[in-house]
């Protein structure tokens, strides 16, 4: 009866460390990707609501043109003269300096 109770003390030792994997697991996505990824996420919008008439940007696809007008949810892109681009504001990745 004695050797029975062992065993038994030890399967849940053993599943203690069977969860630390895990554990280490979910803490390194929380600080490694989780974390980091909500901070540009937040980055990213708030230079989208402060885009500007004027500025120089440079969009997801590389096109690079400047703000002629802001719309809810378009920017319209002066790219050469006289050639304008009406693209999706979330496609505008960041300023072109």
């Amino acid at each position: 009866m004695t050797s029975f109770m062992l065993l038994q003390a030890g399967g849940a030792a053993g599943g203690l460390t069977m969860m630390f994997p895990l554990l280490i697991f979910i803490v390194f996505f929380v600080f490694f990707i989780y974390i980091p990824q909500n901070r540009q996420k937040k980055q990213q919008q708030t230079f989208l609501d402060n885009l500007k008439e004027g500025m120089d940007v440079f969009t997801q696809s590389g096109i690079i043109g400047k703000i002629t007008k802001i719309d809810d949810k378009t920017v319209r892109l002066m790219v050469d003269d006289k050639t304008f681009l009406r693209v999706l504001k979330t496609t505008v990745s960041g300023e072109y300096k």
